[in-house]
This record gives C-alpha cells, sequence and structure tokens, in this order.
C-alpha cells in the first residue's frame, strides 16, 4: 500500500504511452506541436519493469492515455504485460477512439475492461472545429467497435464556453435515454501555452445541469452524491444511462484522490495540476534497483499535494495537457 502524507492510498496510475496525437483539440495543444523523440520516451521494457513495480507496492488500477495511446505501434502488447502483471486488477484506456474500429477487439482479448472515449459534440462540424481535423464518423466506428467487443464504455465531453456548452451538451446527455452509458462532462483546466483559453472557457456544473434540465427533464443524483471515480454521478429520469460531472476546478475532489500519472518521458506526476514531477526516468537509466526506485516512487507518493492552487491563481505551466497524460 502507498500511502501519502494525508493518509490517502495512491493506487492508481495512469501512464501516458506517448505524447503524440492524430488530433489538435483545440483546448489540448497547440496545432504546431512539437512532439519528443522516441529515444527520450520510456521503451517497453523500462515500462513493463516499471508497471511491476508499481503494482508490488499496491498499485492496482492502470489507465493508458496519452497524446493518444492507441497511436502506439505496440498498444495490444502493453495491454497484455500489463493485465498478465501480478497485483493488476484492471486496465483501462482513455482514448480519442480514432483507432478503436481495428483495435477494440484485440484490446479487449489482451485484457482491456474499461475504455473512456472523448467526444466533445456529436455535430460532425463542430468536431473538426474542437478537433482542428477529425472526423466523428471514425469515433462512432471505434464506440460501437468497443462495444461489440464487451469493453464498458464512458464517453468523454471537455466543455469549452461558446464552442460546445449548449445544444451539444443536450444531444450527448440524451444518448444516456437509451445507452448504458456514462456519459461524463469535463471542466477545461488551464495548463501550459494554452491556459488563457481554457480559463476563459470554463463552463461550472451547475451550469451545464441546468442547460440539460432546461431540454430533458430534472436530473436525478445517484448514489447520494457519492464520486465514481472523479465524476459526480446523476441521471434522467428515463435515461438508462449515467451523467457523470467532473468538476475539478470549481468542485475539487482532492480528499478521494487516489491517483498518480506517469509521463511518457518517465516522470511521475502527483497532481495533474501541479507542476512538481518525480524523475524515474534518469535512475532506471542509470542502474537503480529495483528497490531504489521503489524508494524514489515512495518518496515522491508521501509528498503528493493536497490538491491544485487554481484558486490562488497557480497554474502549472510546464506542460500541455497532452505531455502529461489524461
Amino acid at each position: 500500500m502507498s500511502l501519502d502524507r494525508f493518509g490517502r492510498n495512491i493506487n492508481y496510475l495512469r501512464i501516458s504511452l506517448t505524447d503524440k496525437c492524430n488530433l489538435r483539440c483545440v483546448y489540448c495543444m497547440p496545432e504546431d506541436m512539437t512532439f519528443r523523440p522516441r529515444q527520450e520516451l520510456l521503451q517497453d521494457e523500462e515500462l513493463y519493469r516499471l508497471v511491476r513495480i508499481f503494482a508490488e507496492l499496491g498499485f492496482v488500477k492502470f489507465r493508458f492515455t496519452g497524446g493518444e495511446p492507441t497511436v502506439r505501434s505496440n498498444v495490444v502488447e502493453i495491454v497484455r504485460r500489463t493485465a498478465e502483471t501480478p497485483g493488476v486488477r484492471q486496465v483501462a484506456m482513455t482514448t480519442n477512439g480514432l483507432l478503436l474500429d481495428k483495435l477494440a477487439q484485440p484490446l479487449a482479448e489482451a485484457g482491456l475492461q474499461r475504455v473512456n472515449i472523448s467526444i466533445d459534440t456529436i455535430n460532425p462540424e463542430k468536431f473538426q472545429t474542437l478537433t482542428r481535423w477529425g472526423e466523428v464518423e471514425e469515433v462512432w466506428a471505434g464506440i460501437h467497435a468497443a462495444q461489440a467487443a464487451g469493453i464498458e464504455i464512458k464517453l468523454n465531453a471537455v466543455v469549452v464556453r461558446n464552442y460546445n456548452d449548449k445544444e451539444d451538451v443536450v444531444d450527448l446527455a440524451r444518448l444516456t435515454l437509451f445507452q448504458h452509458w456514462q456519459v461524463r462532462f469535463i471542466e477545461m483546466m488551464p495548463f501550459g501555452d494554452v491556459a488563457d483559453f481554457q480559463q476563459s472557457g470554463i463552463v461550472p456544473e451547475a451550469e451545464l445541469r441546468a442547460t440539460i434540465a432546461e431540454s430533458l427533464g430534472p436530473l436525478e443524483l445517484v448514489d447520494n452524491g457519492r464520486l465514481d471515480g472523479e465524476a459526480r454521478l446523476y441521471r434522467l429520469q428515463e435515461g438508462i444511462g449515467n451523467l457523470g460531472f467532473i468538476s475539478s476546478v470549481t468542485q475539487p475532489f482532492c480528499a478521494s484522490c487516489t491517483r498518480a500519472r506517469l509521463t511518457a518521458d518517465g516522470r511521475l506526476r502527483l497532481c495533474l495540476l501541479r507542476e512538481k514531477e518525480v524523475n524515474l526516468m534518469d535512475p532506471l537509466r542509470n542502474g537503480a534497483s529495483d528497490e531504489q526506485l521503489k524508494a524514489i516512487i515512495e518518496e515522491g507518493v508521501w509528498w503528493k499535494p493536497w490538491g491544485h492552487k487554481l484558486d490562488q491563481e497557480v497554474i502549472p505551466l510546464n506542460r500541455v495537457m497532452s505531455e502529461i497524460g489524461g
């Protein structure tokens, strides 16, 4: 068990497989983003070793992110090796879904249990505007492939004011009337070079719920407001799925945080919205033993911060979202 100084059991690791992505979403990265050379990122055997070490430290849930994790050529084998690691109970992925049409079945057979698919609008024109060059039909193909493969599905929508905060939110919420999906609405969080745009585009949860209720009727609180991971759940009265609201900026959930992140270049980041990171790459490549790496990780976890300081105008500027892993 890996405890921090506040008594939280940190047992959930989000691993960025790459900083590269096949989209350029306006809230995530600049259109002319420059990515790191492959040799500067964790190699396969380095990644497998760290997964084993984290599992031995009590981490039980692993989620692969990016950038876009499916653009890594051997993503299926990475999922398989992780799922086979002793101590690992759950393997999940966050993806834009563009490559799931071909990958969903192999990933399911390799041990992928859950997938969060990013879809900020179902309107083709707006989708292309938000992603700069994406086709929403390809995402739908990926969603249906994941469903056919038996993978549990959640849909993630980052809400951006004046882009997708009105009818698009309603369209997405309406999906839960006839699908057993969780549709999650995520507040934008400020990072790096696009922080100003992100801050100006935040749409609070209360406003989103009012917009949905106006069109689709009242929302019923699920599980007395107990968080499902990061999301507070609601249900439309006739719905068979759930609506999740992830309000990291306006309603932070730091007290229940169990997460850490491993960036593609081998840094352990203990809070998404704080810049401090623990360098694992250098000791890994300089011959550190498993016990030495465990000691570095445990110390980093112990000093995990309570939460962000956005209310004090402290904004993480050292990376954009794609360089951290969602």
